[in-house]
């Protein structure tokens, strides 16, 4: 906080209440929950880690943008 003080940033934080004031992070958080969370029963940091990156893989190489044409991001 100081250095953004000294550079002149004024930092600004959600107001309560008002998610959509950070949509992407919230859409992001969302996902999270449906797609992996809610889904799995997770015992340990580590297997936390692996359905992590293996949700990470399919959503970059498996699962088609239909933004960018219908392709995969990777």
């Amino acid at each position: 906080m100081k250095w953004a003080e000294e550079q002149g940033i004024n930092i600004l934080h959600i107001q309560p209440g008002k998610p959509q004031q950070n949509a992407y992070i919230e859409r992001h958080s969302r996902t999270v929950r449906h797609e992996w969370l809610d889904q799995y029963v997770i015992d340990s940091i580590e297997e936390a880690q692996d359905h992590a990156t293996q949700l990470l893989w399919t959503y970059n190489n498996d699962r088609p943008n239909m933004g960018i044409g219908g392709i995969t991001p990777a």
